[in-house]
């Protein structure tokens, strides 16, 4: 579905002034400005119809973290008896 190019209207946002100067550095040197690269990611945005990358947690999961204290004592253990069936290891965790 193709963008109108109607009229220009304004944005106003507040951002940290320390992000705003890294990501100006960034964005010149990569031949831009903020409005070009803001424009980029709005179109962006659009053709995704969504945020256009991936957002995730620096912090794994709680489970995800237990999932690797368990893997870890599994290969601890001398005999490396797994867990049957599934409700067992549920139960574990």
């Amino acid at each position: 579905m193709p963008v109108s190019t109607g009229a220009n209207t304004n944005i106003n946002i507040r951002v940290d002034s320390n992000i705003k100067n890294k990501a100006q550095d960034v964005f010149s040197a990569l031949g831009l400005d903020m409005t070009s690269a803001v424009n980029i990611f709005l179109r962006q945005a659009i053709r995704k119809n969504g945020i256009p990358f991936e957002l995730v947690m620096d912090k794994p999961q709680r489970r995800t973290r237990q999932f690797g204290r368990f893997k870890d004592k599994m290969w601890e253990a001398e005999d490396h008896d797994w867990f049957e069936p599934l409700e067992d290891f549920m139960e574990y965790m």
